[in-house]
C-alpha cells in the first residue's frame, strides 16, 4: 500500500488537529484569526499537537481491530469485533482525556454500551452523525479483509453509535474510498468506483453484521432500509461530482458540499477537499479545515484520504513528530503497511 496505512492515519490526525481549533467559526472570524486558509499552519502547543475525538475514536477502532485479527484476519467477524469495539469505545468514553468536546450520541451510546446491552439497543437509532465515519478509515487499511469482512466491519463501528441507515452506508463509502486510494486508484476514478460500489451496495443488508438492528428501527424489510442511506448517500457524491464541474478553490467547502455535521456530508465536503488539490496533501487538510462547517472531521477524513492517495512521503515530518497519540499509533499501523496483522507480528504489545 505504498506506506498507504500509516500516511493515511497520520493525515487524519493531522486534519483533525487542523480542524479542532477551527471548529465553530464562520469565515469571517477565520479570516481574522489566521489570514488566508493556505497560510493554515498545524498548531503546536508544547511540541504537541492536540487532537479531538475523531483521532481518539480512530484509534480506538484500530485497537480493536488489531485485538480482533490477533488469530489471523479470518477471525475478524461481527463475534470478535463487536466486544472488541465495545471494550476500546467505552475505554475512550472513561479516558480522562475525552474532554475534547465529544458527540452527544457517541458519550449516550458508548454509556448504554458500557451497561452491557445488546448494541443494537445501545444505539441512537436515528443519529446519522459523522462520528459514524470520521473513524472508520482503520478499516480499510487493516490488509487481507474481504471485501464482505471491510463492509460489514466498517457499517458495525459505525451502528454501535450512529444507528441510521445512512451512518452506515456513508461509513461503508468512506472505507471504501480509503481503500480504493490506498490501492492505486487515480483520483480522477474516485468518484466513478464508489458511484458503482454504492450502487452495487444498495439493497444488501449485512444481517450477520447488524443482526435485528433494521427490525428494531422500525423497518419491515431490511433492504429497503439500507437503501434509504445509500440513497442520500450516492446523493452526496451527485453533490461533489456537480461541485467540481465548477470547482472554487477560494469557496468555503462546506457552503458547496455540506457542513459535515452528518456523514454523508462530511464524506462529501472531505472528497470535494481531497478532489481540488489531490497531489497536494497539506493544501487539502488546510482547504478542509479552514471551513465554516465540522471543521476537524472534514479535515480529518480529508487527510485520511490524501494520506491514502500519496503514500508515505505526504506529510511534513514536524509535522508528524508533533501529532498526539502518534507513539500509540504508529507501531499499531506501520506493519498494515507490510501487509502483515498483528498476529504475524506477535500481537500489538
Amino acid at each position: 500500500m505504498k506506506g498507504g496505512a500509516v500516511a493515511s492515519i497520520h493525515g487524519l490526525a493531522i486534519g483533525d488537529a487542523l480542524g479542532y481549533p477551527t471548529e465553530f467559526l464562520d469565515l469571517a472570524a477565520l479570516t481574522r484569526r489566521y489570514g488566508s486558509w493556505r497560510q493554515l499552519e498545524l498548531p503546536v502547543q508544547d511540541g504537541v499537537a492536540r487532537v479531538s475525538d475523531d483521532t481518539q475514536m480512530t484509534l480506538a477502532v484500530i485497537e480493536a481491530l488489531v485485538e480482533a485479527s490477533l488469530d489471523g484476519v479470518s477471525a475478524v467477524t461481527a463475534a470478535t469485533v463487536e466486544p472488541a469495539l465495545r471494550k476500546h469505545f467505552v475505554a475512550w468514553l472513561r479516558s480522562p482525556d475525552n474532554n475534547r468536546a465529544p458527540g452527544r450520541t457517541c458519550l449516550d451510546a458508548c454509556a448504554a454500551l458500557e451497561r452491557g446491552v445488546p448494541w443494537q439497543e445501545a444505539t441512537v437509532l436515528p443519529s446519522k452523525g459523522c462520528g459514524a465515519n470520521m473513524r472508520v478509515a482503520p478499516v480499510a487499511l487493516l490488509p487481507g479483509l474481504t471485501d464482505e469482512q471491510r463492509a460489514g466491519t466498517a457499517q458495525l463501528q459505525a451502528a454501535l453509535t450512529h444507528g441510521h441507515p445512512t451512518a452506515l452506508a456513508a461509513s461503508d463509502l468512506t472505507a471504501h474510498a480509503v481503500w480504493l486510494l490506498a490501492h492505486n486508484c487515480h483520483p480522477s476514478e474516485l468518484l466513478p468506483r464508489l458511484r458503482h460500489y454504492g450502487r452495487s451496495a444498495r439493497r444488501t443488508y449485512h444481517g450477520d453484521w447488524l443482526g435485528d438492528l433494521a427490525q428494531r428501527a422500525g423497518a419491515s424489510d431490511p433492504a429497503a432500509f439500507i437503501a434509504h442511506g445509500w440513497d442520500e448517500t450516492l446523493a452526496a457524491l451527485d453533490t461533489v461530482a456537480a461541485a467540481l464541474d465548477q470547482p472554487d478553490p477560494e469557496r468555503d467547502p462546506c457552503e458547496v458540499a455540506g457542513a459535515g455535521w452528518i456523514a454523508e456530508e462530511a464524506l462529501a465536503t472531505a472528497l470535494y477537499c481531497f478532489l481540488l488539490f489531490p497531489e497536494e496533501p497539506v493544501t487539502v487538510v488546510q482547504r478542509a479545515a479552514f471551513s465554516s462547517g465540522d471543521s476537524d472531521s472534514v479535515a480529518a477524513l480529508a487527510g485520511a484520504f490524501a494520506g491514502a492517495s500519496v503514500g508515505g512521503p505526504a506529510w511534513p515530518a514536524d509535522w508528524v513528530r508533533a501529532l498526539e497519540y502518534g507513539d500509540r499509533v504508529r507501531p499499531l499501523v506501520a506493519p498494515w503497511d507490510a501487509g502483515h496483522t498483528h498476529a504475524r507480528w506477535g500481537g500489538p504489545g
